[in-house]
């Protein structure tokens, strides 16, 4: 099926482009980012003939504004993403799309979601597409994010939007802020709970204690809520008092009032989105890493956040993950002194706990250029820095140095410049992504359907699951997740994609 040229405008440019561009986190995470300048993407491709262009005649119509935190000038993708789709099957991909086991679809999907994009043109439920965007952030444990987005699109626009805005701010402790939102425009979220919570924050504690005898009066809670919420206005009274069940599925306000109360709920068995709150001061040492670990591990917390954490203070224990801490101050301190036998020495040590907490990629971004000037001696330890180096962002460095001649090491150094299919493949499925860098590779049906349709974004989220599956055992699906990624011009997410998944152990 031959691709129509209103989606060729929006892809071939992509494939042209000579840099890479940030991961929407890495650029949000600066506090002063530098934006890459490249082609215009939507530039039309050159014509191959002499005769006048035809041209689309549309009735004019007010479009959408494109809400997003990164321009498309850092993301390298068009406002008009989600052109040609449905907003339904946009919010089911969103939804279900699956990236736990590779960190390159990580940094794709949080591309896709914080994108400045419109909704399809006509759609007359965009905001669903929004709340969905919104909804998977909050899945990934990305609060920041979610908070931010839903401040660019308004939370007083919609009480969906409010309550997504004031969850997030609840986990990142910044509740005072949509509290204030809430005292002035309480019709954005009609809950007790809230009101109560907000009034006591604001130093209301009148009105707050009377929100609170009419909810007991109308019975409008059930008692557990109630009993938590007498626990927070008059924790007097029920000093030395048992402590309440615990709940099954708290939400962020129940969260936030057992904290008040001095029951803090441990966020190991809740969802990602929880772990945000262990990053404050309120929480442990022990938890503050864990949760910054889990965060990391999914792509929501940058490597810098996880490293200040690790080298705050030493351990005055051992076992799990203190042992993966004092592993990687040791690694750090023979680092920083320069030291190749102390760094040929703990290398393997902490690279092994990296490994263990699946943590490869961020220890990469932090140590490859450091661990790339040293001139190491030990075997060992200069096979774990080629790896780092294929695992960072600046693989084609490590590939013009292959480590050996095997033919697994030659695979790596070829795939990392881009062109696997030169050399010999050492495995099944490394076959699989060699075929993913051919031309002659045919793309997933259902991708090559979308893009004939000029529907981009989910062309981009359909190869992400072909991606899965293939990762799972699938290498035809392999090859057509990574024919596509490279069609629509991700080169360096397709490598990373690949390396990642020749260079991780992860669990099918």
């Amino acid at each position: 099926m031959r691709i129509k040229g209103a989606v060729l405008a929006a892809i071939l440019p992509l494939a042209a482009q000579a840099e890479k561009p940030l991961s929407a986190i890495e650029w949000l995470d600066q506090s002063n980012p530098t934006v890459r300048s490249g082609p215009v993407l939507l530039e039309p491709p050159v014509t191959e003939t002499a005769l006048q262009d035809k041209i689309e005649v549309r009735p004019l119509q007010s479009r959408a504004d494109a809400i997003g935190l990164v321009p498309a000038t850092v993301t390298g993708l068009p406002q008009e993403l989600w052109r040609g789709s449905t907003v339904e099957d946009l919010v089911e991909l969103i939804r279900s799309v699956p990236v736990n086991r590779s960190p390159a679809m990580q940094t794709l999907l949080y591309t896709l979601l914080l994108s400045e994009t419109r909704p399809p043109e006509g759609a007359e439920n965009g905001q669903d597409l929004l709340l969905a965007r919104l909804d998977r952030l909050m899945d990934l444990g990305a609060t920041d994010p979610v908070q931010t987005l839903a401040e660019v699109a308004g939370p007083q626009s919609s009480p969906d939007i409010f309550r997504r805005w004031f969850d997030a701010t609840l986990l990142n402790g910044d509740e005072d802020t949509s509290c204030a939102v809430l005292a002035n425009a309480p019709h954005l979220l009609p809950d007790y709970e809230a009101r109560i919570f907000c009034g006591a924050r604001r130093g209301d504690w009148q009105t707050a204690a009377l929100t609170l005898e009419a909810a007991h009066a109308l019975n409008v809670l059930p008692q557990e809520r109630l009993s938590l919420l007498d626990r927070f206005l008059s924790p007097d009274i029920f000093e030395g008092a048992p402590p309440l069940p615990l709940p099954s599925e708290p939400d962020p306000l129940t969260f936030r009032l057992f904290e008040t109360i001095g029951e803090r709920l441990p966020t190991a068995s809740l969802p990602r989105a929880f772990a945000n709150a262990d990053l404050r001061d309120v929480a442990g040492w022990k938890a503050q890493v864990e949760a910054a670990e889990r965060l990391t591990r999914i792509g929501a917390l940058p490597p810098n956040r996880l490293l200040g954490l690790y080298s705050d203070r030493k351990p005055a224990a051992s076992g799990s993950i203190w042992d993966r801490i004092t592993a990687l101050q040791r690694f750090e301190t023979a680092l920083t002194q320069n030291s190749v036998s102390a760094v040929e020495k703990t290398l393997p040590t902490v690279w092994n706990a990296m490994q263990t907490a699946q943590l490869e990629v961020p220890f990469a971004a932090l140590f490859a250029n450091q661990l790339a000037t040293l001139q190491l001696d030990d075997a060992q330890a200069r096979a774990i820095v080629w790896q780092v180096q294929l695992l960072s962002p600046d693989y084609e460095l490590a590939a013009k140095t292959p480590l050996g001649q095997g033919k697994r090491d030659q695979f790596l150094a070829a795939l990392a410049l881009g062109v696997p299919g030169t050399v010999a493949a050492p495995s099944v499925r490394a076959q699989a992504i060699a075929d993913g860098f051919s031309t002659e590779t045919p793309l997933p049906k259902r991708v090559e359907v979308a893009l004939a349709d000029g529907q981009l974004g989910k062309a981009i989220l359909l190869a992400m699951i072909y991606f899965d599956r293939g990762a799972r055992g699938n290498p035809t699906e392999i090859s057509g997740a990574l024919a596509t990624f490279r069609k629509l011009g991700l080169e360096d997410i397709t490598r990373r994609a690949a390396l990642q998944l020749m260079l991780l152990d992860r669990p099918q």
